[in-house]
């Protein structure tokens, strides 16, 4: 295999490999022993699933998450000196996209090394291909502010983007918290304004649903419980 930094999308949820992965993809997995993975254990469920008769113990795993050392995170790709490939595996969906995955593609930019990013699921860009809204300007905001004084200036903020320059706005809530994000979202946008939820994406409980706000007070908002979502504004 060329020796390379490969970005590996894996599932959304439960979902199977084969149904949001093309074969490809598995083609490139059984050929790397060095991966850059979010979570070491989900990593190795997501390989074994991916290919029952990979040697786990053959394979070597770097964990990049919040608490990792910044400073160190370029030692990861030291293999790629000696012509090997190097994986990078997300916890959901596609590497490097909300992901800090992003910090060693950008050291392997900088020092000269060839990125292929694979083929996979974003929940991003399918909850606006979902949505309705305007795809050609969109922006993912990540997560709001806690405090609800500031989380309301946050999304009126986010309102006056969509009004005044037609760019969707996108972003997401810790699961547990999502019931509490709605309420404020509708208490706080106009009732003109649009609200796409799209929850579990590629999922068997997908859910993806767009009203103005207006329309959301007057119908049965949906239960998502731990469900991850994204919530979409737009026209």
């Amino acid at each position: 295999m060329e020796a390379a930094l490969y970005l590996i999308p894996v599932t959304l949820g439960e979902t199977e490999i084969s149904q949001v992965l093309p074969p490809y993809n598995h083609d490139i997995i059984v050929g790397i022993k060095h991966f850059i993975v979010e979570n070491i254990r989900s990593a190795r469920r997501f390989l074994k699933k991916t290919e029952k008769s990979i040697d786990i113990d053959e394979l070597t795993f770097y964990e990049l998450n919040r608490h990792t050392d910044r400073k160190f995170i370029g030692e990861f790709l030291e293999p790629l000196k000696k012509g090997l490939p190097v994986g990078i595996i997300s916890e959901a969906g596609c590497p490097a996209i909300a992901d800090p995955g992003a910090d060693v593609v950008a050291i392997a930019q900088s020092r000269g090394y060839k990125v292929v990013p694979l083929v996979g699921p974003s929940s991003i860009i399918m909850s606006v291909m979902g949505s309705g809204f305007n795809g050609q300007s969109f922006a993912f905001n990540g997560y709001l502010p806690v405090e609800v004084p500031l989380r309301i200036k946050a999304l009126k903020k986010l309102e006056q983007k969509v009004q005044n320059e037609n760019q969707t706005q996108l972003f997401i809530e810790t699961p547990y918290r999502n019931a509490k994000m709605i309420e404020t979202i509708l208490g706080a946008l106009n009732p003109k304004t649009k609200l796409c939820i799209a929850a579990g994406i590629t999922c068997a409980e997908e859910y993806i649903k767009t009203r103005t706000v207006a329309e959301w007070k007057k119908e049965k908002l949906p239960e998502l419980g731990k469900i991850p979502a994204i919530f979409v504004i737009g026209k």
